[in-house]
């Protein structure tokens, strides 16, 4: 019966240890000022928002955004092609997000420009026929759905590459809400919570356009410069006033609505100095980007190429000559840090859509200090009352049930350890129901025992049927936990998932243990002497 006690011994000494390195270990020498090696630091564990402060942030991204700029990047994507085609009309200008018109369509041309139409936009929108050459395009629906769910989805693996490049240990970013387009960020330890805040909601769209004319001091100074009006191809854009020392002036220039380099041509930024040893950033355009930079910069020789960073020129630069490279330099009055964070939002890229904050709320460190001492002591305490418990009903035998439900704690600990899962105050809570558990199949394991005691059967027996006759139901019992675990953890929020974390890896945990460990216990003292009754 016990000739593979060694090997018993051996596999629960084996994973005992292995998980107390990783579980307790560096716990106890954060605690206490051990060395902690770098593999264990990786992969100790982590506590949440709740237990360690931070900040949680709800999020809406507001889809409109991307209606509009598909609607009017199609509308001018048709304007360039009607006039490659030299088919002049009226007016095309957005009715709506998602709505856009041309007025003036000549009569004698009307063929041609639905056949150009069809080839520029026709997969997008809709055409609807007016009256006097007018056309109304609209987006169709399925893709008007596509595109603001594409947005979001967008938003937040953009959100998420930001708040990883932050350093931010185990952020939380996920999609929050019924309606769609709300996104959850949660970020621990976060201490900056403003500059976590500005970069996760600056849009960071880089745009490099041929300015027309510029720079002006005031926006009316532009129109009146052109007749009283702004040319509908192009738009006023206000930026850095190169003229004034040290940029601190307001400039306007006239530049083309359409963007000739994107920051989708992106292929890499990194911070760098001027040469007037001032911090800049250089950036370096993608093959395709190089090459339209190429063509533009020969075109426009002699003109100002504005650097367009959300929304605002930073540099207007006149190019001299034809630009092969694709490699860019943004030069203002920048401090080194919004060199760092520029160059983290160029390289996470650009958000699709604005967001707005719908729900800001931090958590101290204090209180996440408060939540883990009281979690500790509730656990401490219930470890006490469920061990005299069991010392008091099942005498000699509790303390096996005891050093069964501490194993319990230690390989749970570090199972979340071991693949970086977050403990979280719920998960607290998961830590107190294992304790439970644990104690609830030493009762069943015990009890069967007892049982088999009473027909008169020697100990050794008694013991070995308890057990067999015990694992059916344990086993039965548990999966059924663990499927309920997965249950909350797949359609949960964020605490119901911390909670079904803890609960999932305690109830492995405690199969062990109170299948495996509690029977090797019996079996060494058993099998060290002839045992005629058992303290049960």
């Amino acid at each position: 019966m016990y000739k593979n006690l060694r090997w018993k011994l051996l596999a629960t000494f084996v994973v005992v240890l292995w998980f107390l390195v990783f579980g307790m270990y560096p716990i106890l020498a954060q605690r206490y000022g051990l060395p902690i090696p770098e593999k264990l630091a990786e992969k100790r564990l982590k506590l949440g928002l709740d237990l360690q402060g931070g900040v949680h942030l709800v999020l809406r991204v507001q889809t409109d955004d991307a209606l509009r700029l598909e609607t009017d990047m199609s509308s001018e994507r048709l304007r360039e092609e009607l006039r490659n085609q030299n088919l002049t009309v009226s007016a095309i200008a957005p009715t709506s997000v998602r709505e856009f018109s041309v007025e003036g369509v000549p009569g004698d041309r009307d063929a041609e420009f639905r056949r150009v139409a069809d080839e520029q936009v026709g997969t997008i929108f809709d055409r609807v026929s007016g009256a006097g050459g007018r056309y109304l395009f609209r987006m169709k629906p399925n893709i008007e759905v596509r595109t603001r769910q594409d947005s979001v989805t967008q938003a937040l693996q953009t959100i998420e590459r930001r708040v990883n490049a932050l350093g931010v240990s185990e952020p939380i970013v996920a999609p929050h809400g019924s309606a769609g387009d709300q996104i959850l960020v949660q970020l621990p330890g976060v201490t900056d919570v403003n500059r976590a805040k500005e970069i996760i909601r600056s849009t960071a769209l880089l745009e490099l356009k041929i300015a027309e004319d510029g720079p002006y001091p005031t926006r009316e100074a532009v129109a009146q410069n052109h007749g009283g009006a702004v040319p509908s191809d192009m738009e006023v854009i206000s930026g850095v006033d190169e003229t004034v020392e040290g940029g601190a002036g307001t400039a306007y220039y006239l530049v083309r609505r359409v963007a000739a380099v994107t920051g989708r041509d992106l292929r890499t930024a990194r911070p760098t100095l001027d040469e007037n040893n001032r911090p800049a950033v250089a950036f370096s355009l993608d093959r395709d980007g190089a090459r339209k930079f190429a063509t533009v910069t020969g075109a426009n020789v002699g003109r100002r190429l504005a650097i367009i960073l959300d929304n605002r020129v930073q540099l207007a630069p006149v190019i001299e000559e034809r630009i092969p490279s694709g490699d860019v330099r943004i030069t203002g009055t920048f401090t080194q840090q919004e060199i760092s964070d520029i160059v983290l939002l160029l390289k996470s890229g650009a958000l699709p859509a604005s967001l707005t904050y719908l729900e800001e709320r931090s958590v101290g460190p204090t209180l996440g200090a408060d939540s883990i001492r009281a979690g500790v002591l509730a656990s401490l305490g219930g470890l006490t009352l469920v061990a005299l418990f069991m010392l008091v009903y099942y005498r000699l035998s509790g303390i096996n049930a005891m050093l069964s439900v501490v194993l319990n704690l230690v390989i749970l600990l570090g199972f979340m350890a071991n693949v970086e899962a977050v403990m979280t105050l719920p998960g607290v809570a998961g830590f107190i129901l294992t304790i439970g558990m644990g104690v609830d199949s030493n009762v069943l394991i015990f009890e069967r025992i007892k049982e088999e005691l009473a027909t008169q059967k020697g100990v050794r027996q008694a013991v070995a049927a308890g057990f067999d006759r015990v694992f059916l139901t344990i086993l039965d019992t548990h999966i059924a936990s663990l499927i309920s675990a997965g249950f909350l953890f797949q359609f949960g929020t964020g605490p119901i998932r911390g909670f079904a974390t803890t609960l999932f890896f305690g109830l492995l945990s405690n199969v062990f243990t109170a299948v495996f460990v509690s029977r090797t216990l019996f079996e060494i003292v058993l099998s060290r002497r002839a045992v005629a009754k058992l303290s049960i």
